[in-house]
């Protein structure tokens, strides 16, 4: 289980200063070390802070971004940004960017004010949480609209004009797609057409009748006020951010993740692609997963390294293990044993994996669904295709996991976003032991285990972290500062920080376990936050950064504190 994390650390030599940029160093950039820096106003506000400004070169597939100070003030350091042409752009709700136009960067240092005016589409602006926290409506109710972004943004219902009876029958419909499909991939079940004959559900009845009071059915405008979050202050600020775009429009990258060899591998949620991204250039290199299931979604969930650095990818609806060698490029691919075991509502698939702990004793961790079941995690021998469930007997608490997470001695961990314990299953025995959650219907929905064998979490209907230490068996939650922001996966770095991020609001969140403060940053670009991966650093602030996928936007962006 080390072995990852020893990788880590091992790659700051490799990958020299680039990855660990200037996290060692003072938040206070001089004009001298500076690429490009300028004040940003605007005639409400003056000098504003908290403002994303991103800088593109032309021809690349990078874009660097830095977030103005209290004075207004933002810089770009200059190992940070080469010469060139480049495209400035900005990001802060409610403004819009008086465009600059192209800046030529040469040896000295380029100064650009940015000026901001008032947006006349704060609506295209606001995130899911700021939809959230402004339409009216219960907590229960709100929830709806959480299940629509699992796929798409809060844009397509809320801007819609379907009234309650043709709202059902979309909501009827949205059920019939996998939940790896976006706009431009809506993969369907292969039950659709029966499902959607069928008359609605009560529960599809009333999302209906929900969304068509909110939306633009009755109104040519809301009949509420939109609301937007604070932008970034002090330490939120102090962060320099590079997105890397990848090379396919449809791209939806799932899981990242920092490979031994110092590149960055990503999976693709609703295409058959593992990929390879040099965090050096931008330059990307995709692998094709072969179909296995013609006529099914494509795609895969999940994706990880084992302790001698072969990828695992979950293939999702194919129904296969992917294990690919990244030295020779070799793909070889496992069927679940019931891949062709279909329900009525679902296909068979296997949603995540774990195979970080398989040098313990040969073994890994995949959950899978014969179709329309309840998902089962199975420990799993790929070299004799032996794949043993974990049963329980009658009145054991529900576990079908989302997540599955081994320790360091191979056993595993299950969470469950609907489920109210996390569990622990023996690697030897399979007997399981169940941990009551104490915030109720707090959840689980991807996570990651320490060192120290304790098991990272996000909350995500919760809305918080989650930690279980095996030694004392309690466990300890932090709750997000902010409403709505979703926490999809959670991982500590070993030292102070835990960190997270937002599936519904663009915040890379870190949380200081010792202090209990939060620091949230603002991404440069609209996000639908995943999986996350956490860059040991060894500078004398102890500080990580984080990576973070764009799964709507086809883009990676490495976040990298200045400050502790």
């Amino acid at each position: 289980m080390s072995t990852r994390r020893n990788t880590k650390l091992a790659l700051l030599g490799l990958m020299g200063m680039f990855l660990l940029g200037l996290v060692a160093c003072s938040p206070v950039i001089s004009a001298e070390s500076s690429a490009l820096m300028g004040m940003v106003t605007s005639q409400e506000e003056g000098a504003m802070e908290g403002v994303i400004v991103s800088a593109k070169r032309q021809g690349s597939m990078m874009t660097v971004s830095v977030v103005s100070d209290a004075q207004g003030q933002y810089s770009f350091p200059k190992d940070r940004l080469e010469p060139g042409t480049y495209a400035v752009s900005m990001r802060a709700v409610g403004y819009d960017l008086t465009n600059p136009g192209p800046v030529e960067l040469m040896a000295e240092p380029a100064h650009l004010d940015l000026q901001l005016t008032k947006t006349r589409r704060l609506s295209a602006q606001l995130t899911n949480t700021e939809w959230m926290i402004s339409v009216p409506g219960s907590f229960e109710e709100k929830q709806y609209l959480d299940d629509c972004t699992m796929c798409h943004t809060l844009q397509l219902p809320l801007t819609s004009r379907y009234e309650a009876d043709d709202m059902t029958k979309v909501v009827q419909r949205m059920s019939a797609h996998t939940l790896n499909s976006t706009v431009m991939h809506p993969h369907f079940k292969t039950a659709m057409p029966e499902m959607i004959s069928q008359p609605p559900s009560p529960e599809q009845i009333d999302k209906g009748r929900y969304i068509s009071s909110i939306n633009l059915s009755s109104a040519d405008t809301w009949q509420f006020p939109l609301q937007t979050l604070p932008r970034p202050t002090g330490k939120a600020t102090q962060v320099i951010m590079t997105t890397y775009e990848l090379p396919r429009p449809d791209a939806a990258p799932h899981d990242a993740v920092l490979g031994p060899d110092g590149y960055i591998w990503y999976n693709d949620f609703v295409s058959p692609y593992i990929g390879k991204m040099d965090p050096k250039t931008g330059e990307a290199t995709e692998f094709d997963i072969p179909i296995q299931k013609p006529g099914y979604a494509v795609g895969s969930h999940a994706l990880d390294f084992d302790d001698d650095g072969m990828i695992y990818a979950a293939g999702m609806h194919q129904a296969i293990v992917v294990r690919f060698d990244p030295n020779t490029e070799e793909m070889e691919t496992f069927l679940f044993p019931y891949w062709d075991v279909d329900g009525a509502t679902n296909d068979a698939r296997l949603t995540v994996l774990d195979p970080r702990g398989n040098s313990v004793n040969g073994l890994i961790w995949v959950n899978g669904y014969k179709g329309g079941e309840m998902g089962v995690a199975y420990q799993v021998d790929l070299e004799t295709n032996q794949w043993t469930p974990v049963t329980l007997p009658p009145g054991s608490p529900p576990h079908n996991a989302y997540d599955v997470i081994a320790d360091s001695q191979n056993n595993m961990y299950g969470i469950n976003m609907d489920k109210e314990h996390v569990w622990k299953t023996d690697s030897k025995t399979l007997e399981t032991t169940f941990y009551k959650i104490p915030t109720p219907g707090a959840g689980g929905r991807r996570g990651n285990v320490d060192a120290k064998d304790r098991l990272w979490w996000a909350q995500y209907r919760g809305n918080g972290i989650g930690m279980f230490d095996p030694v004392t068996e309690e466990i300890t939650e932090w709750q997000m500062p902010t409403l709505w922001t979703s926490p999809y996966d959670a991982e500590f770095d070993e030292e102070t920080y835990v960190w997270t991020g937002g599936m519904n609001n663009d915040l890379a969140v870190r949380l200081n376990v010792e202090t209990g403060e939060f620091t949230e940053y603002l991404l440069p670009f609209e996000t639908n936050i995943r999986h996350v991966d956490v860059q040991m650093s060894d500078n004398p602030n102890n500080l990580s950064s984080f990576w973070v996928v764009g799964q709507l936007n086809g883009r990676i962006t490495h976040v990298e504190p200045l400050v502790p």
